[in-house]
């Protein structure tokens, strides 16, 4: 039955109400789901220096255990397109529980897994947790914030999003070298439990909802789409040895993704149901916000994984050092983050998101200068630069990308983020170390020693990096700013 426009354009009731919460109970709600997330954004990045002992102890081989990684990206990818439904049909405090608790069981498998298989497990039902919280958060922030003070809290959100990332490899490094890697698991499922006391007990959100319908062949085509993808570029390495695995799963997920996209359009013309509204496109900001993040997300979680490569195997730096390096660039982002959403309230994005789109490019540009011999500051040096673009870039780009959304779009403009953001974190994760791979692989056919092949290596995915960082200069001229009274319609 067709709707009336009357009736399409009504607001949806979100899990929120800013009218009838106390800023009080909103902090602290916000407060806890961050929290939250912070510990569960950490599992992207918390396996990749502790892979080597887990590969030992399972006695797996290198492509077997970076399924650990993958696939905790694919769950990510499949659930984050469902948030927007979940958030309009669920309360906050009925998503924060289920998530907490998928969290914590996936945290305690893990820690007690008997093998492999039981730990990829584990790490899958981390995921489904992680995949609804971060959505949460922000939706939740962008409906309990006055405007005038969104890009500070927004700050504090991009905390989450990129700085979790960033000291992942410096915390497992001194947990592992400390314990072992089982401790990770154990450590992260307390916090979880404590997590999940206390905000059952103080999360007192409203309890509006919206009863929308969900459309299972939406839910189906996500899996196809951005689980296809996903796989597909994990799966790089492979593909460049002649398997057709990978080339297949793209083909698939890309016609999926096809058949996806326009299946919401008609739902969202029809009925106002899609599983993930597309509408928000139509905001240029959101755009152009959309495709700086997916660059700043590829060379982050890229630069995760092949930096440590580096220090470990070029270097001859331990885990717990090759930690500590790379400690100062997180620690640079958490720092900045929440001033740079003070100065983003005040002057508005475009003054922080060029700078920073120019550091963020440059700093992959200096490391791909990197040698067995290049000392241990510069390569701090090197990080920290890169990691002071992200931070001027992250909070001024969330907040220009949703808060210049209709409320009603606030849940599945920040599912869109983030799902875009998981594709993002795999294809640069795939491309960069693809290109580090290449990079050794020639190196060492000319004869040059292990250290010497693998700084080729470096050198070669950095440069990669530095040419993604070139996208995100030439897009930055193109974000307005919020213009509060411009929702899309």
């Amino acid at each position: 039955m067709q709707m009336t426009n009357t009736q399409q354009r009504e607001p949806i009731a979100l899990t929120t109400e800013p009218e009838r919460s106390t800023p009080r109970r909103a902090g602290i709600t916000i407060a806890i789901l961050a929290v939250s997330a912070f510990v569960m954004i950490l599992n992207e990045t918390v396996l990749s220096v502790a892979l080597p002992p887990i590969m030992a102890d399972f006695g797996i081989a290198a492509e077997q255990g970076q399924w650990l990684t993958t696939g905790f990206l694919l769950t990510m990818a499949v659930v984050i397109p469902t948030t927007g439904f979940l958030i309009q049909r669920c309360t906050t405090r009925a998503l924060f529980i289920g998530a907490l608790a998928l969290f914590a069981a996936g945290s305690l498998l893990a820690a007690l897994a008997p093998g492999f298989e039981a730990l990829l497990l584990g790490r899958i039902v981390q995921a489904g947790g992680t995949a609804v919280i971060l959505p949460l958060l922000m939706t939740t922030t962008l409906t309990t914030v006055p405007a005038r003070h969104r890009g500070t809290m927004l700050g504090l959100t991009s905390v989450v999003i990129s700085v979790a990332p960033a000291i992942g490899p410096t915390v497992s490094g001194i947990v592992v070298q400390t314990w072992s890697w089982h401790s990770l698991f154990w450590m992260m499922a307390v916090i979880a439990v404590l997590a999940l006391i206390l905000g059952a007990a103080a999360i007192r959100t409203g309890g509006e909802t919206r009863a929308v319908p969900l459309d299972v062949w939406s839910v189906l085509l996500s899996l196809l789409a951005f689980g296809g993808i996903v796989f597909a570029l994990a799966t790089a390495g492979a593909t460049l040895r002649g398997e057709w695995s990978g080339p297949i799963a793209l083909g698939v997920g890309i016609l999926a993704l096809v058949v996806f996209a326009t299946r919401q359009v008609r739902l969202q013309r029809r009925s106002d149901g899609a599983l993930l509204d597309l509408r928000p496109f139509r905001k240029r900001d959101f755009s152009v916000s959309v495709v700086i993040v997916m660059v700043a997300m590829a060379t982050m979680l890229g630069t995760v994984i092949v930096l440590p490569i580096h220090l470990q195997g070029a270097m001859g730096l331990s885990v717990l050092a090759t930690g500590l390096v790379m400690l100062p660039g997180g620690l640079a982002q958490g720092l900045l983050a929440p001033f740079i959403g003070r100065i983003s309230d005040t002057v508005g994005p475009r003054p922080l998101v060029m700078p920073g789109a120019v550091l963020l490019a440059g700093g992959q540009w200096w490391s791909s200068t990197l040698t067995a011999t290049t000392e241990i500051g510069i390569v701090i040096a090197m990080n920290v630069v890169f990691c002071i673009g992200l931070a001027l870039l992250m909070t001024p780009l969330m907040s220009a990308a949703l808060g210049g959304l209709d409320p009603r779009f606030y849940g599945h403009g920040s599912a869109i983020m983030n799902t875009l953001q998981q594709l993002a974190g795999a294809a640069g994760t795939a491309v960069l170390v693809a290109a580090m791979g290449i990079g050794v692989a020639a190196a060492a056919s000319s004869g040059l020693s292990a250290a010497d092949a693998q700084s080729s290596g470096t050198q070669l995915a950095f440069t990669v990096g530095g040419a993604l960082g070139v996208v995100a200069i030439v897009a930055a001229p193109f974000v307005r700013g919020v213009r509060r009274a411009a929702a899309v319609r």
